[in-house]
């Protein structure tokens, strides 16, 4: 649905976007994840067609669009503030855009009709503006956007202005909106979490820069950098001995850990035989009363957080200059735990991933 080639975007000598190269397929929820200035809002309103490209092609639907305005584009774009107009009513509010395309009247409120109940709003068409909730607001502003039809939805960090359960709740709605109209979208976000709870795919971007790009649970299990591991959740990072190089995959050796074999990431270049290597906090467990496993050795707990249904835990390994996190549920007591307690962990050797060098990975 989306083709974007070698698309680049300056502001004078500053670089926003650098040689962008990524596909997007018809019906799938896509999102641009990054940190605040990375070039996610410059790419989508480069789409949407509300920044043009110092030089590239962007194809929608197999048309080159990069010269048109953005009423001649088949997308549509919700945007942060979502931008409702306050002196008209919810009906009228969605009804703004059809206007230009002259409708029947008896279309144009069966249209109308027909968004109100995507967005689970049918009863609140004469509601005016100011007596929505945040929630009501951002179903308005999608209501808009998918009365038109477009190919595309263009969403610009549209959850950003909710509070944690609602923005929660709006993003199964969301996701079951897409599935049920079956556009393609394409969210911006600098949330991790809403990325892999909602996405098909996902591309993270640095510094104007397309990073990676692959579905939540490859990017979150095998990030390629150390960048992309520490951006999307916890990572503990530890430094290792490359033993033997096998091709597509390295043999490493890192303190009481020992020997792990690992897939090479893509462009991964060896060092003066050192490497780092990540592993999650959830592929580490303390092993309770009468649990054994192949996998384990024994550590210092010098921090603990208790987080209600869960507890973070610090914990100090021998051989390590810095200490580990793990996650625990409270079944077993990890919330007792005492700073101090000596504790035997579990460790999944699968879990581990080689993460590349972030500065070669840029190049």
């Amino acid at each position: 649905m989306i083709e974007i080639r070698q698309v680049n975007k300056s502001y004078g000598i500053y670089k926003a976007l650098t040689d962008i190269d990524l596909t997007i397929s018809s019906g799938e929820f896509f999102s641009l994840l990054g940190p605040s200035g990375c070039g996610k809002t410059t790419l989508l309103r480069s789409i949407a067609g509300f920044e043009h490209p110092s030089s590239g092609e962007i194809r929608i639907d197999g048309e080159e669009v990069s010269a048109r305005p953005p009423n001649h584009r088949p997308v549509n774009m919700v945007f942060q503030n979502y931008a409702i107009f306050p002196h008209l009513d919810v009906a009228d509010n969605i009804a703004y855009g059809l206007k230009r395309l002259r409708l029947d009247p008896t279309e144009e409120k069966r249209r109308i009709g027909e968004a109100l109940e995507q967005v689970r709003l049918g009863p609140l068409g004469k509601r005016k503006s100011h007596e929505l909730s945040g929630g009501q607001r951002q179903r308005v502003a999608l209501a808009r956007a998918l009365v038109l039809r477009p190919k595309v939805l263009l969403l610009d960090e549209p959850l950003s202005a909710l509070d944690k359960k609602l923005r929660e709740e709006m993003q199964f709605e969301l996701r079951q909106l897409q599935k049920t109209v079956g556009i393609t979208f394409v969210l911006v976000t600098h949330d991790q979490y809403e990325a892999l709870a909602m996405s098909d795919r996902i591309a993270v971007m640095f510094d104007g820069r397309i990073a990676q790009v692959a579905t939540p649970k490859e990017i979150y299990q095998r990030p390629l950098t150390r960048r992309i591991a520490a951006f999307l959740g916890g990572m503990n990072f530890l430094s290792a001995d490359i033993i033997a190089d096998q091709g597509a995959e390295l043999v490493v050796r890192t303190g009481k850990f020992g020997e792990v074999r690992m897939e090479k990431p893509r462009g991964f270049q060896t060092e003066g035989g050192r490497a780092t290597i990540g592993i999650r906090p959830e592929r580490l467990r303390i092993l309770w009363e009468g649990d054994t496993d192949a996998h384990s050795l024994s550590a210092r707990v010098i921090n603990r957080a208790y987080f209600g249904e869960i507890t973070h835990l610090d914990v100090a390994i021998e051989g390590l200059e810095h200490s580990v996190t793990l996650i625990e549920t409270n079944a077993f007591g990890a919330d007792d735990l005492p700073v101090g307690a000596e504790v035997r962990l579990a460790y999944d050797p699968d879990g581990f991933v080689l993460l590349g060098d972030d500065a070669a990975a840029a190049r």
